[in-house]
């Protein structure tokens, strides 16, 4: 069998896919429902103020902050409590030197209160308070368009959409969403070694059930993806030539397990202009891309690598997301040893900054 002759650095072989791979400029209208994980296509600019005017912070007292400087626990300053709102309601009422205003978190300011006394720091009695501390103008309060702005860029072209992304939304009152369209992504196992149903006797003569398909598609699905799958094509030059065709014609990105080094039945590699084939990489060497196609090996493990080390960035890329993995340093706790030339990547588990 030929081995490779020249294997591509790594970092080299991932800028040359990434300059190959153009973003996708289609986009789709979405409600917030349906945005989780998908990709923002414009920036979103806030059309309110966050809050939309002064608020409390605490369940409490609105009071003037001056009335309270006298405060201590053993000479409390007596207030009155001239009026008593709940959630959603506005009191009428000004406060007014000595007096203050029952209300609950997320209660708008009454008039000429400039600060919110948390319940457990009073004690009441009918309807009085004796504030035991004093607390400081502002203190408690949430100023109007103090979490965003009005006109403000909340959420950027490319933001990756969380949960807490849809609920600021939601917040700001916006109800649907233009998203980029996911990326297509054709799906092709190759080989005569593969079965998809259990069969024992299948089984002892050396045939393997098939689960790159169920790992790919889910990855795809994870990282910006819409998979779609051809199928288990046994080592036919035909087929496998007419599966690739086909995928071509229909997906923004094809994935190939199989075939993709020189056996005597590896293929898949014969049909794509590849810009390199074989990188530095440990483990999935055997890799090779071109044409929006990406030649991978049939070992599982391989394979989880490779979509790691360069499919979810290709994804990335044609979906237009921001997306960075996240990275930590970590003291390796025990040797492992290295190939001269290679760039290998090792399990590991992390705890308390070692990696083990």
């Amino acid at each position: 069998m030929r081995e490779f002759k020249q294997l591509t650095p790594y970092r080299k072989a991932l800028e040359m896919m990434l300059n190959d791979i153009e973003e996708i400029e289609e986009t789709k209208e979405l409600p917030l429902d349906d945005a989780l994980g998908r990709v923002l296509a414009e920036d979103v600019i806030s059309p309110i103020d966050l809050p939309p005017f002064d608020r409390s912070a605490v369940d409490g007292y609105a009071v003037r902050a001056e009335d309270t400087f006298q405060a201590r626990e053993y000479s409390p300053v007596e207030l009155e409590v001239i009026d008593e709102i709940t959630a959603g309601m506005e009191s009428k009422k000004e406060v007014t030197n000595g007096k203050v205003v029952k209300l609950m978190t997320g209660n708008k300011m009454p008039k000429s209160a400039n600060a919110v006394i948390e319940q457990e720091k009073v004690k009441k009695e009918r309807n009085k308070i004796y504030v035991l501390r004093p607390v400081a103008p502002g203190q408690n309060v949430a100023f109007k368009g103090e979490d965003v702005k009005k006109g403000e860029v909340v959420l950027k072209k490319g933001q990756i959409l969380r949960p807490q992304d849809l609920g600021l939304l939601k917040g700001i009152g916006i109800k649907r969403i233009t998203v980029k369209r996911k990326p297509k992504v054709g799906i092709i196992v190759t080989g005569d070694e593969l079965i998809e149903e259990p069969d024992e006797e299948a089984l002892n003569r050396g045939k393997i059930l098939e689960s790159n398909s169920v790992m790919l598609k889910s990855l795809v699905r994870q990282y910006f993806g819409e998979p779609v799958f051809y199928g288990v094509i046994p080592d036919d030059e035909e087929l496998i030539g007419r599966a690739i065709e086909k995928a071509k014609r229909k997906c923004d990105l094809v994935l190939i397990t199989g075939g993709s080094a020189f056996g005597e039945k590896d293929y898949a590699h014969k049909f794509v202009k590849l810009l390199f084939h074989g990188c530095s990489n440990k483990p999935g060497r055997p890799i090779g891309y071109g044409e929006r196609i990406f030649v991978m090996s049939g070992y599982p493990v391989a394979v989880f690598a490779q979509f790691h080390l360069y499919i979810k960035y290709a994804l990335a890329k044609l979906a237009g997301a921001n997306y960075k993995p996240m990275k930590v340093k970590a003291r390796l706790k025990e040797k492992v040893p290295s190939s001269l030339g290679r760039h290998e990547f090792v399990k590991v588990y992390y705890e308390d900054g070692k990696a083990y």
